[in-house]
């Protein structure tokens, strides 16, 4: 299958399951592919054949835009170069969730999470440890003859009702055991934390020295400027109380920049978030809703209600 057609697949997939779907970010470098929203889940979504292509820069990149963004990073691919990714199997590269679109259409089109993840040697799963415990007291056994039933140490069961994961094999044994479900989800719109075995986001990069005037006013008025260096837009800038996202892009207002404007708006609808593009000169006020502004225009701005002002008034002027 074509990339182009997976992610036409994966886009159809997740508008039947009831998302806002952005356009495609068909420009290059780019992190992501689309932007989607139910509700108050949102996603960022990379959209590839073969994940290993999934590089630890476009990586670090989705990561940061995820939290800037309150949204979930997420990979849907196909295979790595050695197999096809098994389905009901969260993966994980460079700190962002992976999933195979069979798993992909079962979380989101018929609300079962998966249950599995992958880490270096093998196949896990979440033991819910209390209801383990509960489960073995209630047999009245002693850790001990549990690590009997289960061919383990002692100390390895106290770890399991200590919150310690398990192997699919020991999962399915003690199921077999209780003849209960003992195993929790893997929380794949909350990024996976539970398991994800990574720091914080990483730290932001350089601002592009072109940029440095527009992050200067923004910076001036109120906003915590975060640049970005694989994404439709320049910098992602939020208030003091991370309460307003504005994403600001910056160049010649040519076709390219049109382009640019456009995929921004359709992100800014999906993320909630105001885009603003600053030009060197305007011949119109707005792209779909993400307002045009000069730069001599953007160099005036007073306040952050300043600005807010000026981009409404630019979306509302433009005709439809």
């Amino acid at each position: 299958m074509s990339r182009q057609a997976l992610v036409g697949n994966v886009t159809a997939m997740l508008e039947d399951a009831g998302f806002v779907v952005s356009l495609r970010c068909a420009i290059r470098p780019k992190s992501f592919d689309v932007a989607a929203r139910r509700g108050e889940d949102v996603l960022l979504l990379k959209i590839l054949g073969n994940i290993d292509a999934f590089d630890a820069s476009t990586g670090a990149e989705m990561r940061r835009l995820g939290t800037y963004l309150r949204a979930t990073p997420m990979v849907i691919g196909l295979r790595t170069r050695d197999e096809d990714l098994k389905p009901g199997v969260t993966y994980f590269r460079h700190g962002v969730p992976v999933l195979s679109p069979d798993t992909a259409m079962d979380l989101f089109v018929e609300g079962v999470p998966p249950l599995i993840y992958a880490a270096p040697g093998g196949l896990y799963v979440n033991i819910d440890s209390e209801v383990l415990a509960d489960a073995r007291e209630q047999r009245d056994w002693s850790l001990g003859r549990l690590a009997q039933e289960l061919g383990v140490s002692r100390r390895t069961v106290s770890k399991y009702e200590d919150g310690m994961d398990a192997s699919v094999e020991v999962a399915a044994e003690l199921d077999e055991l209780f003849d209960a479900p003992l195993t929790a989800p893997v929380d794949v719109l909350g990024g996976a934390e539970e398991i994800r075995d990574e720091e914080g986001p990483p730290a932001d990069p350089e601002a592009d020295p072109d940029d440095q005037s527009i992050v200067a006013v923004m910076t001036r008025v109120g906003y915590e400027v975060h640049p970005t260096d694989r994404a439709p837009f320049k910098t992602v800038s939020e208030d003091e109380a991370r309460t307003e996202q504005v994403l600001t892009g910056h160049s010649s207002f040519t076709e390219a920049a049109r382009k640019r404007a456009r995929i921004m708006s359709s992100v800014g609808e999906v993320t909630r978030t105001t885009s603003v593009y600053v030009v060197d000169e305007a011949s119109r006020e707005a792209v779909d809703q993400t307002a045009i502004i000069e730069e001599a225009e953007m160099a005036d701005v007073e306040d952050r209600i300043d600005l807010r002002d000026l981009i409404q008034e630019r979306v509302e002027e433009e005709p439809a």
